[in-house]
């Protein structure tokens, strides 16, 4: 834990070091909400036709959302959401004449009753099995 979902514009594909932000993301977690590096669990959902505002062309976006288990102080989810929030520029490249970036991040808190994760090795090989 966590799980992080990172939600980007296509239009910012390009122009977004998404490993580089994903690796510093996870840094981030295990530094200010004690998460264990093997435990973060980031993924990328590009989206398509983001709408922010009243006109669909006049901003991009990228919203980072964390579920973590419950217990972190209030002190430390806002340390961690400014952190992410400032390390973005340093993942975007610049492009002259680029829409400007709408960027947020949540931070929740799951039911660790409820929650389950494993990892699963991978299946053995098996001839003829379709």
């Amino acid at each position: 834990m966590p799980q992080i979902a990172v939600d980007y514009s296509e239009r910012l594909a390009d122009r977004f070091d998404r490993r580089g932000f994903g690796v510093a993301v996870n840094r981030l977690a295990v530094e200010l909400i004690g998460a264990t590096p093997n435990s973060c669990k980031l993924r990328f959902r590009r989206v398509e036709e983001p709408v922010v505002g009243a006109d669909p062309d006049t901003y991009a976006l990228v919203f980072v959302e964390f579920q973590i288990f419950p217990g972190r102080t209030p002190e430390a989810k806002v340390a961690l959401s400014e952190a992410v929030l400032a390390a973005l520029p340093g993942y975007l490249a610049e492009e002259p004449g680029a829409a400007p970036v709408q960027a947020a991040v949540n931070i929740m808190d799951i039911d660790r009753d409820c929650y389950r994760g494993t990892t699963l090795d991978a299946p053995a090989a098996r001839s003829g099995v379709r």
